[in-house]
């Protein structure tokens, strides 16, 4: 009986252990991007991903000299994206965006999306709310 009991409890303890893994993977706005360095990133989607816990846009933007660069800009939760009017059609690649965001830290072609405009106009939120970012939790 009481080796039952050890084995519950070391069970147990091990599926709160593994429970535990996915939120201390989650990362703060502020451990990965720098809210003094706004970025404007103007291109065409090439990948969209529609991933927990962040969607990922990959975006080719045209540089001033002619240029391409590939950047990766993070985007909240596939589920909230689609409760403030994301649809997958309205980035699909080639569509073309302007994205407003904040650079990562390490100074790569990485981002943090804060506003995402589409070509008709539409301005959508892509930011995560209660990451730290700035105006966090902002009606939009």
């Amino acid at each position: 009986m009481r080796r039952n009991i050890g084995i519950s409890l070391a069970l147990a303890g091990l599926a709160f252990v593994a429970g535990l893994a996915p939120l201390a993977a989650h990362h703060a706005f502020s451990s990965e991007f720098d809210a003094e360095t706004p970025v404007r990133l103007r291109g065409k989607i090439t990948k969209m991903e529609w991933i927990n816990p962040h969607a990922w846009m990959h975006i080719e933007v045209k540089t001033e000299d002619g240029t391409t660069q590939n950047w990766m800009v993070e985007a909240g939760p596939p589920g909230a994206l689609v409760r403030r009017g994301w649809r997958k059609d309205s980035v699909k690649p080639g569509v073309e965006v302007l994205v407003e965001g904040y650079r990562a830290i390490d100074g790569s072609n990485k981002a943090n999306g804060r506003d995402v405009t589409l070509p008709d106009g539409t301005r959508l939120f892509a930011g995560s709310s209660g990451t730290g970012a700035p105006y966090d939790n902002t009606p939009r």
